[in-house]
């Protein structure tokens, strides 16, 4: 698995440099369109997935690929996620920050076998940020090893993903929250939420969807630096798993913590 992490780190700091970068702040109109509501894609993530792709293809040959647009595209190649070997490729997280001319944004790419993500690499393409785990490997941030440290605040600091929850779901997660939290806004971009947990930033995060390239390796990069993220009932999140609600924290008492206020109360 060592093997791998150089060829995949020049690979997606060569995609940043050379399609994503060049498009920030340079997007056309006709370059943006919704996938669906509040759910957009651009030139740029369309050109990015075609680099990763050919370039992990070339890395690694035997393990499939799993990206975001190609699925947009052919919602049947989602199916396969949780079989045998798979690249997972979200070529740009924040899309809509990355359209508005907004940080946050990044590239994700993760490695799954049979549902278990092996490794993950997380690129922050304007700060040059690398967090990157690996399974049993701990979890490194720029080549430093890292562990995930909570905030330290007297109410802990939660972003609540909720904006693909039903109303219903919404009202009753952030009644919940109502000074047990301190809340805070989230950045859209999960690439950017998960280093957050394990930097001390926040606390606590609750996602509703959760799908793979969004997760794979952001799961594995906050469970691997000592934090914890893990389904509502409290098992490990699976790629191929289509299940909705994941609840991440920087520990795993402030997990229970959390899970005890916002989903096992009655």
């Amino acid at each position: 698995m060592l093997e791998l992490h150089d060829p995949v780190v020049s690979l997606m700091r060569q995609v940043g440099c050379d399609v994503v970068m060049p498009r920030y702040r340079n997007l056309a109109a006709d370059e943006v369109s919704e996938k669906a509501a509040d759910d957009f894609v651009t030139i740029a993530d369309k050109e990015s997935e075609l680099r990763l792709a050919e370039g992990l293809a070339a890395i690694l040959p035997e393990a499939g690929i799993i990206g975001e647009e190609a699925c947009a595209a052919d919602p049947a190649i989602l199916d396969r996620a949780g079989e045998g070997l798979n690249w997972i490729i979200d070529p740009i997280d924040g899309t809509g920050n990355f359209a508005s001319g907004n940080p946050p944004f990044g590239i994700m790419i993760a490695l799954s076998d049979g549902g278990t993500t092996l490794a993950g690499w997380i690129l922050d393409p304007l700060t040059g940020r690398l967090c990157h785990a690996m399974l049993g490997g701990g979890s490194h941030i720029d080549g430093e090893k890292v562990r995930a440290r909570e905030s330290g605040q007297a109410l802990p600091i939660a972003a609540l993903a909720v904006y693909f929850m039903t109303g219903e779901e919404r009202a009753d997660i952030q009644a919940r929250a109502k000074d047990r939290f301190t809340l805070v806004d989230i950045p859209r971009c999960a690439a950017e939420q998960y280093p957050r947990l394990v930097l001390g930033q926040n606390d606590v995060s609750v996602f509703a969807r959760t799908l793979p390239w969004d997760h794979a390796a952001g799961t594995l990069f906050l469970n691997e630096a000592g934090g914890c993220c893990q389904r509502l009932d409290g098992s490990a999140y699976r790629v191929g798993d289509t299940r909705r609600g994941l609840l991440g924290a920087s520990s795993p008492r402030l997990w229970d913590q959390a899970a005890d206020i916002l989903i096992r109360q009655g």
